[in-house]
């Protein structure tokens, strides 16, 4: 039962990423990037390199990213011959607007456990993690 949860879970996860590109007019790769930008800034080859794509198609994704309004290019702090791409506080106020209602379910989920519970849901859920990044490791 918990498996069959877990599957569940995953599949409306990535319900909801496809339907969260489409209401921001991306596509998957531009969504992938706009994920890990999120946590942080990242040169163009370092998305190339997380997205699985070539430089160039990375730039592209960067720049249509940046023609939304979503991103922007800045120079790297320590190496003037690199760029480094940010998320625009509209990029931002634009992602967190569509995730808004979803993470405050899941807050709300939350605050609803005790502390044993939260306790047991965290290391289900971190072993879960674990379970699918060994996985998904390249064999």
């Amino acid at each position: 039962m918990t498996a069959q949860l877990v599957r569940d879970l995953v599949d409306a996860s990535a319900r909801y990423r496809h339907e969260l590109a489409r209401r921001l007019g991306v596509n998957d790769h531009e969504m992938q990037a706009l994920e890990h930008l999120a946590r942080e800034a990242a040169g163009p080859a370092e998305l190339a390199r997380l997205l699985e794509v070539s430089t160039a198609a990375s730039t592209g994704v960067v720049d249509r990213l940046s023609a939304k309004g979503h991103v922007a290019r800045h120079p790297h702090p320590a190496d003037r011959r690199r760029t480094v791409v940010e998320l625009t506080d509209d990029g931002r106020a634009d992602v967190l607007t569509h995730l808004g209602p979803m993470l405050g379910r899941l807050a709300s989920l939350d605050a609803d456990l005790d502390d044993h519970d939260r306790a047991v849901v965290h290391r289900f859920l971190r072993g879960a993690v674990e379970a699918f990044d060994e996985a998904g490791r390249p064999t």
